[in-house]
């Protein structure tokens, strides 16, 4: 969820960085990277474009959504408050809540409230929902059973949450095994100050996966024999996953089971982790890295393996949280976004697209924007996606298209000692001319231009704008500038290159 406001300019300008020492993790035992599944799109990532079209408002600070598997075309959108209300594309918005839980849901606090909903896959029998809220009276996190038949809440599992308000993640999900996964934060407050994350003594911090089709003994639920710490002294077994910041947002890829987590930084680095199926017991690193980076005094223990993310983005290019999303594999768009990952941000709106490249690696492209305060990417019965925003609460949804960037930047980096000289050509690879321009991009963290040309080139923090030098101004189709910058050669790790020309995302040359 928005877990805190970044004092800048909320820009969508992409990253450009010299070469930089990067730290080191051990991924080499990391699991495989999942890779392309059949039948994905063949369009190239720089030529996809995503937008939102509103369907419904009135909502009040909606945080997920859920589709019934039951033939009515519903969506179930969970509201901060302890609401959950259906949607339907042809009778809109329902006035009523299908539940309403307040009377359990501690809301105070910006990040407290009902935060994730999860449908079995005998929902349309069983009439059953599962939700994670935090609970009076003290906001421990909670994960119950609603039974729409009866309105009765069923507490399965809770987790004292009492020292911060905020790091409660919540999202629910069933995976491809059918057991049910849940996340939780790490306790709040600002660089894990109950050094949660790395113990297995308490839930906070991690992805739990639990049987809540039987019961054993005193629990209400079964925990699965496979879960990696079963047998495990002092540790809790319902852990999956360990060595997590806020994984406000997680999913499964539908074709191919691997699961995708968006897990919220501490102020440098946003991150995405990708791992392949089955893979329990991973630890991703908080708070011993942040992202790929280091994390000065975090909890690091002496010859523990960290699984490292598959994309980081920084704050400084003008985001707070990533807001984790979904593979598309629906239909109407399968041409294009086939076995893309969809992600976005809470305050940039950036929509970010990743997808495996059948290598190890991942393709990587800003492909557009969504609404304001982006909480939650869905998507239906048939795989088509839908966002709900924060505030002013409204439920939208998402289209692709094949748009074609009308700018492409090539670079050329020499890099010695603890300098960096970068050179930049702009083609517009469009059909109208470019008449003035500016190329917005940020560098690593700690980086300094010392000098440039060809540009009048201006510095912020690390957000840079090269503004044409006048006799440069104008870029005919198909031509190009050429303009470039000498810059110190310390910063930190970053993410992949990216520029926007005039407010337009461009292609990176090779």
């Amino acid at each position: 969820m928005h877990r805190r406001r970044w004092a800048g300019p909320l820009l969508l300008a992409l990253l450009l960085t010299a070469p930089a020492s990067f730290p080191a993790t051990a991924s080499d035992t990391a699991p495989p990277r999942a890779q392309t599944a059949a039948g994905a799109a063949s369009v190239p990532l720089p030529s996809l474009g995503a937008t939102t079209t509103q369907v419904a408002s009135g909502l009040k600070r909606p945080t997920a959504i859920a589709a019934p598997d039951d033939g009515t075309d519903r969506l179930f959108i969970t509201e901060k408050s302890g609401t959950v209300r259906a949607y339907h594309p042809d009778t809109g918005l329902a006035a009523d809540p299908l539940v309403d839980i307040k009377a359990a849901v501690d809301e105070s606090g910006n990040e407290r409230g009902l935060l994730g909903i999860a449908l079995p896959p005998d929902f349309a029998d069983s009439q059953d929902l599962y939700l994670a809220y935090t609970a009076l009276p003290d906001g421990a996190v909670t994960l119950a059973r609603y039974r729409l038949g009866e309105s009765r809440l069923e507490v399965l599992l809770s987790q004292e949450h009492a020292e911060n308000s905020n790091h409660n993640g919540g999202q629910l999900a069933f995976g491809p095994d059918g057991d049910l996964y849940w996340s939780i934060g790490d306790g709040g407050g600002s660089a894990d100050p109950l050094r949660s994350a790395q113990r297995l003594d308490t839930l906070l911090g991690k992805v739990m996966r639990i049987d809540v089709s039987r019961t054993c003994g005193e629990l209400a639920y079964c925990v699965p024999a496979g879960n990696p710490f079963v047998g495990t002294p002092g540790a809790r077994e319902e852990i999956w996953l360990y060595g997590l910041r806020n994984p406000w947002r997680f999913s499964f890829d539908r074709a191919d089971g691997s699961m995708w987590i968006g897990d919220v930084g501490q102020g440098r680095w946003e991150e995405i982790d990708h791992l392949a199926p089955g893979r329990g017991g991973l630890n991703l690193g908080w708070s011993c890295y942040e992202g790929l980076e280091k994390f000065e005094g975090g909890d690091c223990k002496a010859g523990e393996t960290y699984t490292e993310p598959v994309f980081t983005y920084s704050p400084y290019t003008g985001g707070c949280s990533v807001i984790g999303g979904q593979v598309y594999r629906g239909e109407e768009y399968a041409d294009l976004a086939g076995g893309t990952y969809i992600a976005t941000d809470y305050c940039s709106s950036t929509v970010w697209a990743l997808r495996p490249d059948g290598q190890g690696g991942y393709e990587q492209a800003e492909i557009g924007e969504m609404p304001t305060q982006v909480t939650s990417i869905g998507a239906t019965v048939d795989g088509e996606f839908y966002v709900v925003n924060d505030l002013p609460g409204g439920l939208h949804r998402v289209s692709f298209a094949q748009e074609e960037p009308t700018c492409r930047v090539d670079r050329t980096v020499t890099a010695w000692g603890t300098g960096a000289t970068v050179d930049l050509t702009v083609t517009n690879t469009g059909s109208t001319p470019v008449n003035g321009w500016t190329l917005e991009f940020p560098l690593a963290l700690g980086q300094t231009v010392v000098s440039d040309w060809n540009t009048d080139l201006t510095q912020g923090g690390n957000m840079v704008k090269a503004a044409d030098a006048g006799h440069n101004a104008t870029i005919a189709p198909g031509a190009s500038v050429t303009l470039g910058y000498l810059a110190d050669h310390t910063g930190d790790r970053s993410s992949p290159p990216r520029f926007l020309l005039n407010g337009d995302a461009c292609a990176i040359g090779d």
